[in-house]
């Protein structure tokens, strides 16, 4: 629960410093999480579990940003980044490539991946690994391009 009274600090900063685009971050994020927490069983959310809810909307926010900017809309895709980087705060250091190499290859000598075949049993354990650490595309890309 430290998280959510993080988020509350930071939202008390924000309507101090009259940051419309930082209280609008926080309040999705805070919105999620309470969505999380009502929808599920009445216990509280794991950590893992609001790992997974900032990372998504840190790539719902990167997507619509990207979106945005092929359309030649930076006026939109500028908001949208700059709550991705404000969410970004919440979320655990993002490993390099380098890093993120490094697990996929260790994981593959681990289990014996011989190929495209094995792609599922390596994506599976380096996202439980290095989860809300690394990008699902960038470990993907490097996946695919070990075991090709």
């Amino acid at each position: 629960m430290s998280l959510q009274n993080n988020i509350m600090t930071a939202m008390k900063a924000a309507m101090k410093e009259k940051n419309q685009v930082a209280l609008a971050a926080l309040r999705a994020v805070k919105s999620e999480l309470l969505l999380a927490q009502t929808s599920g069983s009445g216990e509280d959310i794991t950590e893992d579990e609001e790992i997974k809810i900032l990372s998504k909307l840190v790539k719902q926010r990167k997507d619509s940003a990207a979106i945005f900017a092929e359309q030649n809309r930076n006026d939109l895709a500028d908001p949208e980044i700059a709550q991705a980087a404000i969410i970004s705060q919440f979320l655990p250091p993002q490993l390099s490539e380098a890093e993120i190499e490094k697990v996929v290859l260790a994981t593959i000598q681990q289990i014996g991946a011989e190929g495209m075949k094995d792609m599922g049993k390596v994506m599976g354990m380096v996202n439980k690994q290095l989860a809300g650490q690394a990008d699902g595309k960038t470990i993907s890309t490097i996946v695919k391009e070990k075991l090709s």
